[in-house]
């Protein structure tokens, strides 16, 4: 029998330790998850108060529901809700009201896969958050699943990925901004100072930008040896950013009709690949190099590491505002697991589940 090097048997006990703890995880029914309640967050003295919008941009009348979706003066914040992820949006629900100065006027729109427990959803929610304002939107996944092609991690190939890039068409009409925001992640930091960046006079989103990054390795060579594709780029300094915390303004979005634009640059996916890794390439292709900046703050990314080789990651230089983990690891996961990387313990503070062993207070 061959002799393996150190690094190779290490190697090969953390891929077998990943797989059998990833399996493990998906067998686990989470609708045997118990959350705790929440503390409920007020206004401070000097925020706007809320009311119903009244018209859309189209001075339709708009049918405001007892639940309040359409309300001014409200930061609008749309975040998907999976099973699998929801210990994580409980989470990043919780450290947006909690850094709040205007957690009353936070209005949550969730967009959940047509076929899951929205029933489950709604009470889990409401249980943790009784004065929570927000929605449940269905996404009929079956119609995008058909667009998706395989890419390098099948965990991005869950159709509830590109829930995204509906957005405008799942959200009412009278929502005209969203700030979007991944399951993954915390604030620690109010998010109107988020939703509040100016998108100038054309832009659509806005999201920190990351120039450093190699934008060509996002593309398969196919991709760059076409010149009717790679022209794509023309005129555009294009950089790398990433979709899991976005702004959005869905006035423009509709007026541009960008949902179609994104499926369209699908569809030719399927047929030449161009690309290798899941939702991000067609945002990439659409809007990177004429997307607004925001603060590297507001998206400490790539937190998840690599559960592959261990690796945890740091922090970026500079200030903290969105602590992001992005990658295949969760902090859930490691500090259930006993395998924490050191930032998972700024994660821990904003975690509701229920364990077993709590103590009744």
């Amino acid at each position: 029998m061959p002799k393996l090097g150190s690094f190779k048997i290490k190697a090969f006990i953390s891929l077998l330790w990943t797989i059998s703890f990833a399996a493990l995880i998906g067998a686990i029914n989470t609708k045997n998850f118990h959350f705790k309640e929440a503390p409920k967050f007020y206004n401070s003295p000097t925020c706007p108060s809320l009311h119903f919008s009244s018209t859309d941009t189209n001075n339709a009348t708009i049918k405001s529901t007892s639940n309040g979706i359409c309300f001014e003066n409200a930061v609008n914040v749309a975040m998907t809700l999976d099973a699998a992820y929801l210990r994580g949006s409980m989470a990043a629900i919780l450290s947006v009201l909690q850094h709040s100065s205007c957690p009353e006027n936070v209005i949550f729109h969730f967009v959940a896969s047509s076929s899951a427990d929205t029933n489950y959803l709604n009470i889990t929610i409401a249980n943790s958050f009784p004065y929570l304002h927000f929605t449940i939107y269905p996404f009929q996944d079956s119609g995008v699943a058909g667009l998706i092609s395989t890419s390098i991690r099948a965990a991005l190939d869950c159709p509830l990925n590109y829930a995204r890039n509906y957005l405008a068409d799942l959200l009412p009409r009278c929502i005209q901004k969203v700030v979007y925001l991944d399951s993954d992640l915390v604030l620690v930091d109010d998010i109107a100072k988020l939703a509040a960046t100016p998108l100038g006079e054309e832009a659509v989103l806005a999201a920190p930008e990351y120039c450093n990054a190699n934008f060509t390795t996002y593309f398969t060579p196919t991709f760059w040896s076409n010149p009717s594709l790679s022209l794509t780029f023309a005129n555009r300094k294009p950089c790398y950013f990433n979709t899991g915390v976005m702004v959005i303004d869905l006035e423009r979005w509709r007026a541009g009709d960008y949902t179609t634009k994104i499926v369209e640059w699908m569809e030719l996916q399927k047929r030449m690949r161009i690309y290798e890794l899941g939702s991000l390439p067609p945002f990439l292709l659409v809007f990177a190099g004429n997307i607004a900046p925001v603060d590297h703050k507001w998206n400490q990314h790539g937190l998840g590491g690599d559960n592959f080789r261990g690796l945890c990651r740091n922090l970026h230089p500079g200030p903290v505002s969105l602590l992001h983990w992005s990658g295949k690891g969760k902090p859930w996961v490691r500090l259930d697991a006993s395998r924490p990387c050191p930032l998972d313990t700024l994660w821990a503070p904003y975690d509701l589940l229920q364990t077993p062993y709590a103590l009744e207070s």
